[in-house]
């Protein structure tokens, strides 16, 4: 869909939102700094579903390419930060986390042997990772586990089994 197209059709927020992701490509490309205000609006827009993924697609493949520089790279990770439900404990958890691979040894060995030794680990997973799946795809196969847990579930498990394996929600922040 063009922006022709989008602004016939979109309400005035969508309108406003492409307009931003525009403009926002059009400033990186020509080495111009983004506000941690607009960095801030251009989650905002994509979370709430005003941006679509293409357009978010090309904002990140420009900045991949033009680079984001400290105070950009500050404000977006607040922005992703404030985008969504977080969590928070009452005592120090550790996170296994990795860039993924094919038989997700290392966190069904780790993560276990961690907790035992009185750390509380969390791994929070998204799904369909890699050609193989991610560690939450090849846990689901398992028949009755459940992983899809929310915030409190994720807490009470923490508390009670020293470790927690979940998915990831929509809610949450990525």
């Amino acid at each position: 869909m063009s922006a022709a197209t989008t602004e016939a059709t979109g309400t005035a927020a969508d309108v406003a939102a492409s307009r931003r992701v525009q403009q926002a490509i059009t400033d990186k490309r020509a080495g111009r700094r983004l506000s941690a205000a607009a960095i801030g609006e251009l989650v905002d827009d994509f979370v709430s579903g005003r941006t679509p993924d293409y357009q978010m697609s090309a904002w990140l493949a420009t900045i991949a390419c033009r680079d984001l520089d400290l105070a950009e790279t500050v404000a977006l990770t607040r922005a992703y930060v404030h985008s969504g439900e977080t969590l928070s404990f009452d005592l120090p958890v550790v996170d296994k986390h990795s860039t993924g691979g094919v038989g997700d040894t290392v966190t069904l060995v780790v993560a276990p042997v961690v907790a035992a030794c009185g750390v509380p680990v969390l791994k929070l997973s998204g799904r369909g990772l890699g050609f193989a799946g991610g560690t939450i795809d090849k846990l689901e196969s398992i028949r009755g586990l459940r992983l899809d847990l929310d915030a409190g579930e994720i807490r009470e498990t923490l508390h009670a089994a020293g470790m927690v394996i979940a998915g990831h929600s929509a809610a949450m922040v990525p």
